[in-house]
């Protein structure tokens, strides 16, 4: 069953927001960045409007992440250093959400250390934001409000994308897996699908505003539909996609290697709009750390899983997320991680030290290992990843490749950036070219992390 934002918005009593500027900062995964332009979509709707610039807000929110104590950080200290805003403006109304919030006891801690701070909310109740922000400024009252249970989906709430040629689409929430070092499910809730029409018009109504690309998103896509009543799962998802007019390009995010199948491999593989690209999170190489992951697959399963992808999809790029320093990793563990990215030949990996988080099984386990070791296998592992892009990205020089223009590249406004159908990022050269084009582009030059082409 799902929540209709119109009717909810219609019982909440808004009153007339006036003219205010909010400004709002997101970290963590792509999930927030839309729950993100969700929000930002929702006081536009109400009378807000947009900054940049920090000091001239009145509204500031803090979307927040907590997969990782460094994100955690950077919100306490940010926070700490709006105190001096709030005394120069008293009615500057200060909010935080996110999956932060989630945690067992962190709003309270929050608000003890922070008593400026006006609103706090989570992840399953965002939608109820503008309400809290009403009651803050007609009845100056503080709220704190989080469901500590996934509610029905919403749908229907605005949404302010940041991008005109590119868009994600949520496809379902919630992660039922309970990986050993991941707090996801018990932020985010359990698995729960959308109506695949729901998801088909909102792809149409993308299609109408002139987007080319869309990113599926999920914890994990390809659990996708296992709850629904109707007839469908991940790899019909995407066949149904693929069928929508004008939509260019369909990526998707995250797959979890014990799910992913054949039938999806080949929907990739059969479906035009389907870009030559998996997320492929391995997280370690060694089967022992897998295991005390959690993770439900052995590195000899997810080599098999690559292999038979690299055969069905040539051309494909695959990209991955790696920990390092995992409760009880040795140097033999760390080596067959090593392994298995100089077999794979990743084009792109997500590299992190492994960072206990409360409330985790692996937060309890023993052999926590040192942080030197960590930071020195953290090196070679970047290293590692490295040099496989560099050979990754040699093999493009003087190819002819399919670029979806973006825009003006933010470190040289003279040339124009994009990214290939498997998520290639191109600089190059041209003129006469607008944002949201698909141009061929020689690639002239690789560099580590781009390539230099021209028109």
């Amino acid at each position: 069953m799902a929540i209709d934002f119109k009717e909810e918005l219609k019982n909440m009593n808004i009153e007339n927001m006036g003219k205010q500027h909010f400004f709002i900062q997101t970290y963590g995964c792509q999930m927030n960045e839309e729950d993100s332009e969700k929000l930002s979509g929702m006081l536009k709707r109400v009378g807000y409007t947009k900054t940049e610039v920090l000091e001239e807000a009145g509204i500031i929110i803090y979307n927040t992440c907590c997969v990782r104590e460094n994100a955690e950080n950077k919100v306490f200290g940010n926070l700490g250093e709006l105190k001096h805003l709030k005394k120069k403006n008293p009615d500057l109304i200060i909010a935080v959400c996110g999956c932060m919030m989630q945690q067992e006891g962190m709003a309270d801690k929050i608000l003890k250390k922070f008593p400026h701070v006006n609103i706090i909310f989570g992840t399953h109740n965002a939608y109820k934001f503008p309400e809290y922000l009403n009651r803050v400024r007609t009845e100056g009252v503080q709220v704190k409000e989080i469901f500590n249970k996934e509610t029905d989906i919403v749908e229907g709430v605005p949404i302010d994308r940041q991008s005109d040629v590119k868009a994600f689409v949520t496809i379902m929430y919630g992660c039922n897996n309970f990986c050993t070092y991941c707090v996801v499910p018990y932020v985010r809730g359990r698995e729960r699908s959308r109506k695949s029409d729901d998801i088909i018009n909102e792809i149409k109504d993308l299609v109408g505003k002139g987007y080319k690309e869309i990113t599926l998103l999920g914890q994990n896509v390809n659990s996708y539909g296992k709850e629904l009543e109707e007839n469908i799962d991940f790899a019909k998802l995407l066949r149904k996609i693929n069928e929508v007019d004008g939509i260019e390009r369909v990526r998707f995010m995250t797959s979890h290697p014990k799910d992913l199948n054949k039938d999806v491999i080949l929907a990739i593989k059969e479906c035009d709009k389907l870009c030559e690209q998996i997320h492929l999170p391995v997280q370690s190489g060694s089967d022992k750390i897998l295991k005390k992951m959690n993770r439900h697959y052995t590195k000899e399963y997810y080599l098999e899983l690559v292999d038979m992808i690299k055969k069905e999809i040539p051309d494909v790029s695959l990209t991955t997320d790696i920990i390092v320093g995992f409760p009880g990793e040795t140097e033999e563990d760390f080596l067959e991680t090593l392994d298995l990215v100089e077999r794979v030949g990743y084009d792109s990996a997500f590299t992190f030290i492994y960072s206990r988080r409360n409330n985790t099984p692996a937060d309890m386990m023993l052999n926590q290992v040192p942080d030197a070791d960590k930071h020195h296998r953290f090196d070679r592992l970047i290293k590692a990843v490295n040099d496989g892009v560099i050979r990754s990205n040699k093999v493009y020089e003087g190819k002819v490749v399919e670029v979806l223009v973006e825009g003006p590249s933010k470190n040289d406004e003279t040339k124009l950036t994009g990214r290939t159908r498997n998520g290639k990022l191109v600089n190059f050269v041209g003129e006469n070219i607008k944002a949201g084009d698909l141009v061929n582009v020689k690639i002239v030059r690789a560099q580590p992390f781009s390539l230099i082409g021209e028109v």
